[in-house]
């Protein structure tokens, strides 16, 4: 096999042009083996192996670099950069990471698993080479869903007015070349990339401006007649217009076709937009046919595509999504709004059932936000159906739009605490830290499925923005009736006498295990289920204080600013707070991080027992 020969870029680099199509077919099957057994972001891995192949056998990396933006598609990058023969570990505790990794390989520059950063990180990079006299070129691969958030087209202007050296890839693969342009596209193409074209251009516009009178003049002539035949035959004129030399589209799963064109456009120091189109998913076909479930997926057979045999449980997407739509046929004023995560989110089963009242913006967080703010300013009530780590991409909106506002947006938080295999840079473990300060905004975690539900209506019809995190998880069926859900108030759910557990959203479960342990000890435990981050009632947390020595509060958040923090504010008297610590949490099963960090009920009787006497 090729691949067991590859260890870096190098090794790729002995490879003959020939050979590359069968590497690329022996790199798909690796990482389909290994995601079908891991789960993992495989379709558009799949897509952009050729791609990366390409990109490393025409760069020199890591002295040249390379960002991904997002980094879900960097898989064939992991692989040829000496991570293959670990790879079985990909988003395993200890492991691989499903994302580009500082601190995993040399040749990732940068941690990513956001979108739309990728032209500004490489900006800063060019910029810092040329001021430090170095020699690199700079590479960003860029998607379609990233050019929907706005932090790409600032990287992007202010790549094109500095006019630096620096090439931008952007791999689409929602569109085709039409067959009646394709050939004239793909020959135009191969003209104006050869580096004898581009000599040529170089020296008639340094012959003109400097020898001939009204010499500029004739140059802008001539750049005007390269750009016309662009627009007609190339979709490139808006990166020309933003200060680009734009190159495509090229078949982007053509290995030796990319090889070719990148070698040539590569003599050329300036800003480059090198436009591929790849197939999402390419090489397996289950993939290709459902590239949107396949974009991230749980473990699954190979032979079918279907998802290992598991026990079917009901999460609290699952809870949220059908709710919506209940709320849907009673409310004709209920919109809801996605930014390009409708089965994510749960979002898709309102968008079947109401499909003018359903928005999905994109990658684009900090517009759904703005976007929510206009709508509820016209009379609709809006829910944001978003990830506890994308909303940190909306935090000035949130301030500014909707809070300022006193707006009435509904901010559905899904994926609030730990996320598990995903890692890094999606864990939602920063929500409570950056919201409850936000003044007007209310902030909830519901304990089970029933009072979710109370929560979304109570939501509704507060009138004014409000928040609501939930976990990547099983939703609890609710064990008693719920009480009326009142502005600030939490629930007493036990009595006790020997200490007090103020517990919120998913710890209740946990903190209700922890305390039937502790009382085969003798300790009694009461336990309060929070249900609010903001607004807290005084007069009943300050009776708790008077009434138990020991108070305990438990979060799935960091602990610094937050619910915790909240509570002893509100009592001015130091709590025993239970909950995560002020770091970057790393891949691994949800499960096993929570016991890490003590958010399971034994842990939570750990820390009791080491503080009660």
């Amino acid at each position: 096999m090729l691949l067991e020969k590859i260890n870096s870029p190098a090794d790729l680099k002995k490879l003959p042009l020939s050979q590359l199509p069968l590497l690329a077919q022996e790199i798909r099957q690796r990482i389909i083996e290994v995601v079908s057994s891991s789960g993992g972001h495989i379709a558009s891995s799949l897509g952009a192996v050729e791609l990366i192949i390409a990109l490393h056998y025409c760069l020199n990396a890591p002295q040249d670099k390379i960002i991904f933006d997002v980094g879900h598609q960097a898989y064939a990058h992991k692989i040829l950069t000496g991570r293959n023969k670990n790879f079985s570990t990909l988003r395993q505790f200890g492991g691989i990471s499903g994302f580009p990794s500082r601190d995993e390989s040399e040749y990732d520059c940068f941690t990513t698993g956001h979108s739309s950063n990728a032209v500004s990180l490489a900006m800063g990079l060019v910029c810092a080479r040329d001021y430090n006299l170095e020699q690199y070129r700079v590479a960003a691969v860029i998607g379609d869903g990233s050019l929907s958030g706005g932090p790409c087209f600032e990287g992007l202007n202010n790549a094109g007015h500095l006019k630096k050296d620096v090439l931008i890839v952007l791999n689409t693969n929602e569109l085709s070349i039409a067959p009646n342009v394709g050939a004239i596209s793909t020959y135009l193409n191969k003209l104006i990339s050869l580096p004898v074209y581009n000599r040529f251009k170089a020296s008639l516009e340094s012959f003109a401006t400097q020898r001939l009178p009204r010499g500029s003049r004739l140059v802008k002539l001539a750049n005007k007649f390269e750009e016309g035949l662009k627009g007609l035959f190339v979709p490139g004129m808006l990166f020309e217009e933003l200060g680009f030399r734009y190159f495509g589209p090229f078949d982007g799963n053509d290995v030796e076709l990319l090889i070719n064109r990148l070698k040539n456009i590569l003599t050329i120091r300036a800003p480059l937009l090198v436009h591929v189109i790849t197939k999402k998913g390419k090489g397996y076909l289950p993939s290709e046919n459902e590239p949107v479930k396949f974009h991230g997926i749980s473990p699954f057979e190979i032979e079918t595509g279907d998802a290992l045999a598991a026990k079917k449980i009901e999460t609290y997407t699952d809870v949220f999504g059908k709710e919506m739509v209940s709320l849907g046929a009673k409310r004709k004023e209920l919109v809801a709004i996605t930014a390009a995560m409708p089965e994510g989110t749960g979002l898709d089963k309102f968008r079947d059932a109401y499909p003018k009242r359903f928005f999905d913006v994109g990658i684009a967080e900090a517009h759904a936000v703005s976007f929510a703010a206009g709508l509820a300013r016209s009379g609709l009530v809006p829910v944001v159906a978003v990830y506890s780590t994308f909303l940190q991409r909306a935090y000035d909106q949130i301030v500014e739009d909707v809070c300022l506002q006193n707006l009435a947006v509904v901010l559905a938080v899904d994926r609030a605490g730990i996320v598990g295999e995903d890692g890094i840079t999606h864990q939602g473990i920063f929500d409570i830290a950056f919201l409850r300060h936000i003044p007007n905004l209310v902030l909830m975690a519901p304990k089970d499925a029933d009072e979710f539900r109370a929560m979304l209506e109570f939501a509704l019809n507060l009138k004014k923005p409000v928040a609501i995190r939930y976990p990547r998880s099983a939703c609890p069926a609710a064990s008693s009736p719920i009480p009326g859900i009142e502005l600030g108030k939490p629930e007493i759910i036990k009595k006790g006498k020997d200490f007090a557990i103020i517990a919120l959203g998913s710890m209740v479960e946990q903190a209700a295990q922890a305390i039937m342990i502790l009382e085969k000890s003798d300790l009694k435990g009461a336990l309060i289920n929070a249900r609010f981050v903001k607004p807290l009632d005084k007069t009943i947390l300050q009776g708790i204080a008077r009434e138990y020595k020991y108070v305990f509060t438990i979060e799935e958040g960091v602990l610094d600013a937050g619910f915790g923090s909240a509570v002893e504010e509100v009592l001015e008297k130091t709590v025993t707070r239970i909950g995560l610590p002020s770091e970057f949490v790393v891949h691994g099963k949800r499960n096993l991080l929570l016991e890490k960090y003590g958010l399971t009920a034994n842990g939570i009787v750990n820390k009791i027992k080491e503080v009660v006497h």
